[in-house]
């Protein structure tokens, strides 16, 4: 199988997926983090297109639409593509505005299109404990079932045809976007009303309002730590994708909008490659 895209998820994703005996190729935009990889198991290819050959299952795992079809649109067209069918899992986040040019260009190059974006962090990529929500056809999920085991603790199957994945991994994101704005400003309020800012954590802590991405991201507040596990870069990414989508849906997203301005005042201060927490610093 094949792993396109081997950054803060996909390496530790290519890693879970060897881990389990099987033979995984590898290929990155950044060639030395295919390379890091280079271990039992896991083959580097100098391109997507060496990445693929003779692969049944193929992640992407990719920074948005246009890097996925850059990549993809290098593969052999369907005329020259293998005979037997190979299973495209399309692992990264996207808007439904992209959906139908991936799936014409999955026709193209003779794939079948699985929307499976995962809802996690770096740390539980690491841990192979990722959410993948996926929407595809029935006959391929045996398929692609062992990879899913390998890097997720449950998936869930909504639809036999892309598009419902994605929408509700923008749903997710959006309330995942506003519990992270809404600890920034409870802990920068605490601090700038002379209290110490621990002390919001402590008082929620094991009561209704309370949830463990909360202490989470609230201990990296506090502490002012912001080693990534989802970037500044990429929550202004996903923020701008979650606004185009409600914006076709007729949807008015205030929050989406105002936390997607405290996301770009933190990269104007130089901060995209931090976490999503260093919204405290908005």
């Amino acid at each position: 199988m094949a792993v396109l895209g081997t950054g803060l998820m996909g390496a530790p994703m290519a890693r879970n997926i060897a881990a389990t005996g099987c033979r995984v190729t590898v290929w990155n935009r950044t060639s030395a983090k295919a390379l890091s990889l280079a271990v039992h198991n896991i083959a580097p290819a100098a391109d997507s297109a060496e990445a693929v050959l003779g692969a049944d299952v193929i992640v992407t795992m990719l920074k948005d639409a246009g890097a996925i079809a850059e990549a993809v649109s290098t593969l052999p067209d369907a005329d020259s593509a293998p005979a037997s069918p190979v299973c495209w899992l399309q692992m990264s986040t996207v808007g439904p505005a992209d959906l139908p040019g991936l799936q014409s260009l999955a026709d193209r190059k003779g794939l079948t299109l699985i929307d499976a974006p995962v809802l996690g962090t770096r740390q539980l990529a690491e841990a192979g404990q990722l959410l993948v929500l996926a929407a595809g056809p029935e006959e391929t999920r045996d398929a692609v079932r062992p990879v899913l085991e390998a890097i997720g603790k449950a998936t869930r199957w909504l639809d036999t045809g892309p598009g419902t994945a994605t929408r509700l991994k923008l749903a997710l994101n959006s309330w995942v976007f506003a519990l992270t704005h809404g600890a920034a400003e409870s802990l920068a309020l605490a601090r700038g009303l002379g209290l110490d800012p621990a002390l919001v954590a402590e008082t929620l802590r094991g009561g209704p309002l309370d949830t463990a991405f909360f202490q989470m991201k609230a201990q990296a507040m506090v502490a002012d730590d912001f080693t990534p596990a989802f970037t500044i870069d990429n929550a202004v990414k996903d923020s701008v994708l979650i606004l185009d989508a409600a914006r076709a849906a007729g949807v008015r997203a205030d929050l989406a909008e105002a936390g997607l301005n405290r996301y770009r005042r933190v990269q104007g201060q130089g901060r995209g490659d931090a976490d999503m927490a260093a919204s405290i610093l908005a």
